[in-house]
């Protein structure tokens, strides 16, 4: 697998995962989580579009921190917008999240820690394991 590979590879992984939690949590099927749904997400009064415009302007790890800190782990509302913000993430490109200090492999560390906190690891590692 070579580098643009195997970045491509951790996108599909990230989006697999954003799909499957969402289905799990929300208790619908998604077959993608569309991105113009996002409008109505939050994190403690913060509109995700706001931590997204922090990541456009090269602030990932302080958007990231930001969120982190102010969601509220037992709101399906603020783990569904994080998750959508390391989708976000995810479909950056390399260079920019390198120019930025970040990766792709954070942001899929990020969606995995989400998904072990809400009691779903065990799809980390059936999606993962399915795609090798």
């Amino acid at each position: 697998m070579n580098f643009n590979e195997e970045k491509d590879y951790i996108m599909r992984i990230i989006k697999e995962m954003a799909g499957v939690l969402f289905s799990l949590m929300l208790g619908k099927q998604y077959v993608a989580v569309e991105m113009d749904n996002e409008n109505k997400y939050d994190v403690s009064g913060k509109a995700l579009e706001d931590f997204e415009k922090m990541v456009d302007e090269g602030f990932i790890n302080e958007a990231e921190n930001l969120l982190l800190d102010s969601m509220d782990d037992t709101r399906k509302e603020d783990v569904l917008a994080a998750i959508l913000f390391y989708q976000y993430i995810s479909e950056k490109d390399h260079d920019f999240l390198a120019a930025h200090n970040y990766s792709k492999e954070e942001a899929l560390e990020g969606i995995k820690r989400l998904a072990e906190k809400q009691g779903y690891g065990q799809i980390n590692a059936l999606l993962i394991s399915s795609d090798d």
